[in-house]
């Protein structure tokens, strides 16, 4: 482990990058514009012009329009737009055609316009970024890109109140380029479309201006209009004075300037988004053409780098944010306040749940008398000790310095929550922040991350193409079952459809992903896992039949819709405007309503689970894509759906409206219930050819009513049916307060019948011990696991701390998981349960009636008898009586637990939640084990 001032600083760095999610976005007021003249060319460069792998191939013609501008310019690789660089005296940047940002560039561009920066821009900017990318870029630059135009098309002046630096003649032409659409306000158009309503071509603000078009490119614009704007833009923002006379220079981005620009800069390896989406050894010169064929061979040398799942996490990244920026003296509203100090005593809560965990495993090993004592007095955290820091001192603590024990770093945890009201009542912001983060760090250094504390639980994750295409054989692929097995890793969800490709040679489906070469990774995982005890669930695409992102990587065209779609065209889904892919997404889909669609999806998950022995299934993409009704963005126009529903109701579903609201219902109804269907159709199908298979679904933690409306999925309706085992929602969030706010409604819900919630946890960007975190909440919440996305994201760090934490342990019996053996893993939780009770009464000092003490302990000792019997054979009799047994125990648990409520809230809730997760997995266990009577 490191030490403590590394963790420190690693905790710090991750707040500050993930401090974008929080980032508010204003819009600002334009002022008037003045008539300024043209400026000649200076000495020194006045413009910085970001260089990408995405506008590789349209270099020439950029670098010939500058060129021909005349302005001196320097060269900058999008991975080095970051914060704290140096841009020096450059006061615009101009993004030319940049379609794909991360957080991190975006993050630094809001910082560099905030002192003064200018930026130009054009084309799709940021459209291929996560959704909180794509919020800042559009609160940046006053608008974003929302469709392209079919044909070229005539840019005019606006009627009224053009900017005059925009009025100029050799500004307006034929252009082919998309609709720009402008915020509400702080933005205006400069120029528009001579088309239907007069769209916004070109927009705006005082810090920006967007080109709808792709600008350097010959096929969207003559050069002479190109260097047109791009003049008027740059004597707009030099000639303007700057909005501070104190700012002397403008910094961010890059400290070198290459004004070479005959050949591009070479782009830097790392784990830039480029890298993600191409080559991990980029080229300095464009790249040729990509050929025509799908299936055209990779080169061995190419390292293929797994995308995000983009939609899972665009959906939810908008709100997924840490709660605290470090240094940011906004004001602290009472409700927020009050937030802060609830996450400080749920991770207080956290920490002493884990450590008494610990305690009580160490307490029941083999040890002598004075031994668990000594353990006791140093794990156990009921009574700390106060110590005397003051809160100045603590917000410039090092870890390591004034925090030497558990009991002292909780103390001085518990001084800053109670100081927390003053310094924010005498409007001390920055510093109730920084001491709020400061807590933070000491508590999550506080987990006991040297013993194995988890209890038997359903430990998945996702093993993703990428990773996949990168082992390349089955030696490979055994190094990464390795690797998770050791970790306690016990069910892995494998990537074996994807993009329309299987990742086997398949006879139902077109063809095998053309990024494996002669190998079947499907066979070797599931021996491989076998091997190893654990479970191999086979991942599939369900409605969603192809991805430009993987159009990409294996040379095909950006618009080829799959191999499925490409031989069975009739079988697509539209949205309203008739585009197979919605605007701002990337992957086409099913008609989920086509027979012929559900009859080959059937047949190629009756081949998967019959010709391979998985032991699940897991249907992604369940769904239909992200619609927004309310903004004229809906979907689900396929050929047979309209034929379907126009045969019900007598109306072709594309003349209806949401501003119809009993045939807009009509027609969300029946596209949800082409899903539900389907999912009980896989569930009836699979299980009379394989009863025992695990059927899981990967779903959206949103609400309800919202998640039908905008993707057609209600997977409540399958877990009361029983047509699922497990439903796994994508809970990603980059904090922990803001992870149990998206599962805590489907955790305490009690609409999934028997079926098992197995919350989803992302990893990337998350810092290991904040993964730790996530963990150690669902450990105290009534769930029975989790699954972690993805397993490219499976460091070494993390792989460390899960050896300790969970790791396997030697045995001759293997560890039961739950959604396998719900009876024997609900008979070991509970003992695990017992051993904390046992801890806390002999350890805590408060003073207990002996009878209380008696009651308690008669009482769980029938339950615990019980459980054992029924895990050793299960009997209908038998459930019956560890039921009935565990419904008095819970009834009675406030009252013999009266007094540690007083005393530790949390703790008393963790075990009510534990005996919750027992309750379930008895009813799960009712419906899937064989019972005799």
């Amino acid at each position: 482990m490191k030490n403590r001032k590394e963790y420190h600083k690693k905790a710090n760095s991750q707040i500050k990058k993930a401090g974008f999610f929080i980032l508010s976005f204003n819009f600002l007021i334009l002022n008037s514009f003045s008539i300024l003249p043209v400026t000649a060319a200076t000495e020194e460069p006045v413009l910085s012009v970001v260089h990408s792998s995405e506008n590789a191939n349209q270099w020439t013609g950029i670098t010939d329009r500058l060129q021909t501008i005349g302005v001196k310019y320097c060269v900058i690789p999008l991975n080095d737009v970051k914060s704290g660089a140096d841009w020096g005296d450059r006061r615009v940047l101009f993004l030319p055609n940049v379609e794909t940002l991360t957080p991190t560039q975006a993050i630094a561009l809001e910082e560099w316009m905030s002192k003064g920066g200018r930026l130009i821009a054009s084309g799709p900017l940021g459209s291929l970024s996560s959704a909180g990318v794509r919020q800042l870029l559009r609160s940046l630059l006053g608008g974003y890109w929302g469709f392209s135009l079919s044909d070229t098309e005539q840019i005019e002046p606006i009627k009224t109140n053009t900017p005059e630096w925009a009025n100029q003649t050799e500004l307006f032409g034929k252009i082919r380029g998309g609709v720009v659409i402008p915020n509400d306000m702080g933005a205006e158009s400069a120029a528009v479309w001579n088309s239907k309503d007069n769209p916004a071509a070109v927009v705006t603000t005082e810090r920006s201006t967007f080109f709808g078009w792709r600008w350097g490119t010959d096929t969207a614009s003559a050069a002479e209009l190109d260097n047109a704007w791009l003049k008027a833009a740059l004597n707009h923002y030099l000639t303007a004075p700057p909005p501070s006379s104190r700012m002397k220079k403008v910094t961010g981005g890059s400290s070198s300037c290459s004004t070479t620009v005959a050949v591009a800069p070479r782009e830097q390896g790392g784990r830039g988004v480029e890298m993600q989406r191409g080559s991990s050894s980029p080229s300095s010169s464009p790249p040729s053409p990509p050929p025509k064929s799908a299936t055209a061979p990779i080169p061995r040398a190419l390292t293929i780098v797994k995308p995000p799942n983009s939609e899972a996490i665009d959906q939810l990244e908008q709100a997924v944010r840490l709660d605290v920026t470090p240094n940011s003296n906004q004001p602290i509203d009472n409700n927020e306040a009050i937030a802060l100090q609830q996450e400080l005593e749920n991770l207080i809560g956290r920490v002493e749940s884990a450590n008494l965990a610990v305690s009580a495993d160490v307490a029941n090993e083999s040890v002598g008398i004075s031994e668990k004592k000594q353990s006791a007095r140093h794990l156990h955290t009921y009574t700390p000790q106060p110590v005397n820091v003051q809160p100045t001192q603590l917000a410039s603590t090092k870890l390591g310095g004034l925090v030497r024990s558990k009991d002292q770093a909780l103390a001085q945890v518990r001084i800053i929550a109670n100081n927390l009201p003053q310094l924010i009542a005498q409007k001390n912001y920055a510093l109730a922040r920084q001491q709020w983060l400061v807590a933070k760090t000491i508590l999550w250094q506080q987990f006991p991350v040297d013993r194995r504390l988890a209890q038997p639980e359903i430990r998945a994750v996702w093993l993703d193409r990428g990773t996949i295409v990168r082992a390349g054989s089955k030696a490979g692929l055994a190094q990464i079952f390795d690797r998770l097995a050791q970790t306690g890793i016990n069910t892995v969800f494998f990537e074996t459809v994807n993009a329309g490709y299987t990742i086997y040679p398949s006879q139902v489906a077109k063809e095998q992903n053309p990024l494996i070469h002669g190998w079947n990774p499907l066979e070797d995982a599931v021996k491989l896992a076998h091997e190893r005890d654990m479970e191999l669930h086979a991942w599939v695409w369900t409605f969603a039949a192809g991805n430009q992102r993987h159009n990409e990587i294996i040379n095909a065209s950006p618009n080829y819709p799959g191999p499925v779609l490409a031989a069975h065209p009739d079988w697509a889904n539209y949205d309203n405007l008739g585009n197979m892919i919605p605007v701002g997404q990337t992957k086409p889909f099913f008609d989920p309503a086509n027979p012929e669609v559900r009859q080959y999806l059937l047949k190629l998950y009756e081949e998967i689970v019959t010709r391979y022995d998985v032991d699940g299934l897991q249907l992604d993409y369940i769904r239909y894509p992200f619609q927004d009704p309310s903004a004229g963005r809906t979907y689900g126009y396929g050929k047979a759906a309209r034929a379907q529903f126009q045969q019900l109701t007598g109306i072709d579903p594309i003349d209806i409206s949401p501003s119809q609201p009993d045939l807009w219902q009509k027609w969300t109804t029946f596209r949800t219930e082409q899903v539900d269907s389907f999912v009980a159709k896989v569930s009836e199908q699979l299980r009379q050819k394989r009863p025992n298979l695990i059927l899981s679904v990967a779903v959206f933690p949103l609400p309800q009513q919202e998640r039908i409306q905008k993707i057609q999925q209600n997977w409540e309706t399958w877990a009361r049916r029983g047509d699922v085992d497990l439903i796994v929602p994508m809970t990603y969030a980059l904090d922990t307060s803001r992870f149990q706010r998206l599962a805590q409604p489907w955790i305490a819900s009690k609409q999934l019948g028997a079926t098992l919630l197995v919350p989803g946890i992302r990893l990337l960007s998350l810092p290991t011990i904040g993964a730790f975190d996530q963990l150690q909440l669902v450990r105290d919440l009534p769930v029975s696991g989790y699954a972690l996305f993805a397993a490219e994201n499976f460091n070494n760090e993390l792989q460390k701390l899960f050896i300790s934490t969970q790791g396997r342990v030697q045995s001759k019996t293997s560890e039961p998981i739950p959604h396998r053996q719900p009876f024997q893993t609900a008979a070991i939780r509970y003992t695990a349960l017992q051993r904390e009770w046992k801890f806390v009464f002999q350890n805590d000092p408060l003073e207990r009636p002996a009878q209380t003490i008696s009651d308690f302990n008669n009482q769980a000792e029938v339950l615990r008898s019980a459980l054992n019997q029924l895990a050793a054979s299960p009997s209908a009799s038998k459930l019956l009586v560890a039921k009935a047994s565990l419904t008095r125990f819970q009834s009675q648990f406030r009252v013999l637990m009266s007094q540690e409520i007083k005393s530790n809230s949390y703790q008393v809730k963790v075990w009510e939640n534990r005996l919750v997760t027992i309750e379930r997995l008895l009813r799960y266990g009712e419906r899937r084990v064989q019972l005799h009577p």
